[in-house]
């Protein structure tokens, strides 16, 4: 009764608050929240299990990597659910086990998740099961039978394309790629967005060079281009690959962007202070964390009412100093 008389609510909306039921508005639910708190109050976490059928609780399985990709999702997808009033359950996989996202998620269902999150980056070889909790399932064809599955898919390719396209209408006549590793879905998207950017202008469609997303393997593949002195533009795949291009590049004798323009993906956070700042493509992580979690917990707690409407996550191109036209 006090927290109700606190937020200025019925104690019927603040069970609802409470127990985590749906069809209350954001603004409400935080009031009562902020009123609980300052009451000291605290949630008995086993008693609303019991009362509402759920534990509060969502599974997330993700490779086990220190990438900047796969973290700053899993960060994201952390405070979504944070704010949605739902905890979070870990599980990481290792590249190379293909039974690795089948055991994750059985595991995760034996602990009474109330959802998962399967944010898994490299294709491991078919898999389908039925778990009995919704499944949603971020930047990767769905392979679930779940009731429901729900896919987000991811929006490299149309960014990198756009990054490929800066380079092109800059005056460059190629635009030369350092690809993820093959079998991660994300260095696919990519490379798919560099090669229709280069069919829809009708460019030539140089050789890829494939990198393992380090500063070492893009090192390594800019030395390579370096040699070619047709190569004026590169795209890279990831934000460490192309500070290892330039690196090479620089020490090879090819300033850039003098000679030689660089765009990478990710936006890091040094980005901006590289010498050049470099031109990348920044992504929201947390508008695609956001997005599928509003799914998946309409999936959880109300699966007769209408899926919130799909948006396209913001994906902006951030034009910085590695990028200018190809030399005279």
């Amino acid at each position: 009764m006090d927290v109700a008389r606190r937020a200025g609510v019925s104690q019927k909306t603040v069970s609802r608050v409470l127990n985590d039921e749906p069809y209350v508005s954001a603004e409400v639910r935080q009031r009562v929240l902020a009123a609980a708190a300052e009451l000291g109050y605290r949630l008995n976490t086993a008693a609303r299990a019991l009362a509402s059928g759920r534990t509060g609780s969502i599974g997330v399985v993700t490779l086990g990597t220190a990438l900047y990709g796969p973290v700053t999702m899993l960060m994201s997808i952390e405070r979504a659910a944070r704010d949605a009033g739902y905890a979070l359950r870990v599980v990481n996989t290792v590249e190379g086990d293909p039974d690795g996202i089948t055991a994750a998620v059985n595991s995760l269902v034996e602990q009474g998740v109330d959802g998962v999150v399967v944010s898994e980056p490299i294709d491991e070889g078919a898999f389908s099961f039925r778990p009995d909790v919704p499944v949603l399932v971020l930047g990767m064809p769905a392979a679930f039978f779940a009731p429901p599955a729900v896919t987000v898919p991811g929006h490299a390719a149309q960014a990198a394309r756009s990054a490929t396209e800066h380079l092109l209408e800059l005056g460059h006549l190629t635009v030369h790629h350092v690809a993820g590793p093959a079998r991660w879905y994300a260095a696919g998207d990519r490379l798919r967005g560099w090669r229709a950017a280069l069919a829809a202008h009708g460019r030539p469609e140089p050789p890829v060079i494939e990198g393992d997303w380090s500063a070492a393997s893009g090192r390594a593949a800019g030395r390579r281009l370096a040699a070619d002195p047709g190569v004026t533009a590169v795209f890279a795949a990831n934000d460490e690959m192309a500070v290892g291009v330039i690196r090479a590049l620089v020490e090879a004798g090819r300033p850039v962007p003098a000679e030689v323009s660089v765009v990478g993906f990710d936006d890091i956070p040094l980005a901006a202070y590289l010498n050049p700042p470099l031109t990348t493509v920044r992504q929201s992580f947390d508008a695609v964390a956001r997005e599928g979690l509003a799914h998946l917990l309409r999936a959880i707690e109300g699966p007769d009412a209408a899926p919130p409407p799909a948006g396209d996550p913001p994906v902006e191109l951030v034009v910085r100093g590695s990028t200018a036209p190809p030399p005279a």
